[in-house]
């Protein structure tokens, strides 16, 4: 079982690469109230970065320690843009559709992060997000099923997790096709740009 190891939410709001950014987080104490767009204190400025299936952005502590090994640097709470940090909890082994409990707070894991150049910004490396997006390490798009409180410290339970094998990492770099296939049948509702993507993956190999 994993835990959330810190709570982030907007600190200042920034220049971007196409206008204002919001992710500048960094850690707040005590208990964080978690509604259906996202966490009390937080902002999304742009559409590609909230919504209901966007609500909250959570990775894994152990994936910010490989970037910290892969860069040479210290990639502390919030860096990434994450809304939670999490420790013992494997974001990337995620499979879209499982369900995490965190206190009184349901979360469903929707989508892979799809970072854009505002997080090359954030970190002073041009083309990072490029580099970030082709590892699979994007952290996980978690919607808000029931609206509660969390806090730094909480246990993670995996309460529904599905069979068709595709996980976070998997769709971040590309899906296999049988476990996109087993998705779309499985009737699972899915974000639509998932199915869109799923859809493509599956013609595609229907061609090869």
């Amino acid at each position: 079982m994993g835990s959330v190891e810190a709570v982030n939410v907007v600190r200042e709001v920034r220049d971007g690469r196409w206008g204002l950014t919001a992710i500048d987080k960094r850690p707040v104490d005590g208990l964080v109230e978690v509604g259906e767009l996202g966490l009390t204190g937080d902002q999304q400025l742009t559409g590609g970065h909230g919504g209901r299936d966007r609500a909250v952005y959570a990775y894994a502590s152990e994936d910010a320690t490989w970037w910290a090994d892969e860069l040479g640097r210290e990639t502390p709470a919030g860096l990434f843009g994450e809304n939670l940090r999490t420790v013992g909890q494997p974001v990337g082994d995620a499979q879209l559709g499982e369900r995490w409990r965190i206190r009184n707070v349901l979360l469903e894991v929707r989508l892979p992060r799809t970072p854009c150049e505002n997080l090359s910004l954030r970190l002073g490396i041009e083309r990072f997000h490029r580099r970030f997006a082709s590892t699979g390490r994007v952290g996980a798009m978690l919607k808000v099923l029931e609206p509660g409180e969390l806090r730094a410290g909480d246990e993670i339970e995996i309460v529904y997790r599905p069979d068709h094998g595709l996980t976070i990492s998997d769709l971040a770099v590309g899906a296999p096709p049988d476990c996109a296939r087993r998705l779309l049948d499985s009737g699972l509702p899915v974000a639509p740009t998932v199915r869109a993507k799923l859809r493509r993956i599956v013609r595609r190999d229907a061609t090869h």
